[in-house]
């Protein structure tokens, strides 16, 4: 699926468009790394262990929250407040900068134990379903491709075939039920080859620092410049990589401490600067639906600035806190869990949203709802209210799939419980 066809859906992502991203959906964050001491110097005093870097999750569980609301209400000006797939990708290139410290074959495969599995899980819910609604070999009139193409199930350098519009579980659900489920899986696809080239990105980074960074944004203009063919499955997965790779390659270079041998002035100078060109270069955009007006989500270049300027300044700020401050103490919990079960929360919350249509539908022919109540049938809050829920549901019935990927005792609702003595601070 198309970019611009991800950002022209409502009751989906992005496109975001799982990602979430945004976020890295299978990552931990980054900790500040400690400089061995010479040889023959004093013995340094004890360092207490850093822990979680509490920004960090921050704007991971943002990414996520806003992922959710955005396929839920399309609203075209939260890509601008908040880029989750940009933040998402940057949170990941970090991590995988910080983890390319060990051999890279083995890094590379435990990013894979993490990804796989969640989305294993997902296909083997989802295909089946697929399957009983119509879906199979002479869908696309292509019955050997069809076979072929499953193979992205399991090892998603493409991604996962679907059905766009298939039989309905009795007029239950739209007909399109199974292409906006699937809507997250470019995130998945995008996050594999960014995890296989890391390497290489990696070592480019540490040579030429600011043309890594700038190559993967000149690309992007090379391929939506009209001179390229931008249909087929390598060409999508071209514009995605392009698209976000800029964001990835900060991350990296966060970590690396690039970004911090730069005088402190310069990000907040040129960073604005950077979001008001890709605002300028949305706005000369065509509009493909002129109902929702320009959409950020749909216009790669656009979305590439402006997620490489906003991602700039998101790190250039980057407080590393090992404690919450005391405003967002309260909400550690909360994000605490979306931080455990990001790859549950980004795969399944298009499935809860889809879900809500046949909870909402029959309450139209109840006489009470319908003479009183119309208004909260009708308003777009009441899917959103109804798939919180069944997302927690999800985080129960697969979330644990994430603790046996990362090698962790399986916990099927890992909201972290209040510290003993502290309920009366």
């Amino acid at each position: 699926m198309s970019t611009a066809e991800r950002g022209a859906y409502g009751i989906q992502d992005s496109s975001e468009t799982m990602a979430l991203r945004v976020m890295d959906p299978a990552a931990f964050p980054s900790r500040r790394d400690t400089e061995p001491a010479e040889p023959g110097a004093a013995a340094p005093e004890p360092v207490r262990k850093p822990g979680r870097d509490r920004y960090l999750d921050l704007l991971r569980a943002l990414a996520l929250v806003r992922v959710v609301i955005y396929h839920n209400f399309s609203w075209t000006w939260l890509p601008i407040v908040f880029p989750s797939m940009g933040v998402m990708f940057a949170l990941a290139g970090s991590l995988m900068a910080r983890s390319l410290k060990r051999p890279a074959l083995s890094v590379i495969r435990g990013r894979l134990r993490r990804l796989l599995p969640p989305m294993w899980l997902f296909g083997a819910v989802v295909v089946p379903l697929m399957l009983l609604q119509g879906w199979g070999p002479n869908y696309d009139h292509h019955p050997n491709w069809w076979w072929g193409e499953l193979a992205y199930w399991i090892l998603p350098l493409s991604e996962p075939p679907f059905g766009d519009s298939l039989h309905t579980f009795g007029g239950h659900l739209p007909g399109s039920w199974a292409e906006q489920i699937s809507v997250p899986l470019w995130y998945l696809r995008a996050y594999l080859w960014y995890v296989l080239l890391s390497p290489l990105l990696l070592k480019a980074m540490r040579k030429l620092p600011w043309v890594t960074l700038l190559v993967p944004l000149a690309l992007a203009f090379f391929i939506n410049s009209g001179l390229v063919d931008q249909s087929g499955r390598l060409m999508e997965a071209a514009t995605d990589f392009t698209t976000f790779g800029s964001c990835w390659l900060l991350g990296m270079a966060h970590q690396e401490g690039l970004l911090r041998r730069i005088p402190q002035y310069i990000v907040p100078s040129v960073a604005p600067l950077v979001l008001a060109f890709g605002y300028w270069w949305l706005m000369r955009s065509p509009v493909d639906n002129p109902r929702i007006g320009h959409d950020l989500e749909a216009v790669p270049v656009a979305q590439a600035i402006w997620s490489f300027g906003a991602v700039m300044l998101l790190l250039h700020l980057s407080p590393s806190w090992e404690r919450w401050p005391k405003p967002l103490e309260r909400f550690n919990g909360v994000i605490s869990l979306l931080n455990s079960r990001a790859v549950t929360v980004y795969l399944w919350h298009s499935f809860a949203l889809v879900l809500t249509e046949p909870l909402i539908d029959p309450l139209w022919s109840n006489s009470f709802f319908y003479d009183h109540l119309q208004w909260v049938l009708a308003s777009q809050w009441t899917p959103l209210v109804l798939a919180v829920p069944l997302i927690c549901l999800a985080i129960v019935l697969f979330g644990w799939i994430e603790d046996v990927a990362a090698k962790r005792r399986p916990r099927l609702f890992p909201y972290p419980r209040r510290a003993k003595g502290r309920r009366g601070r």
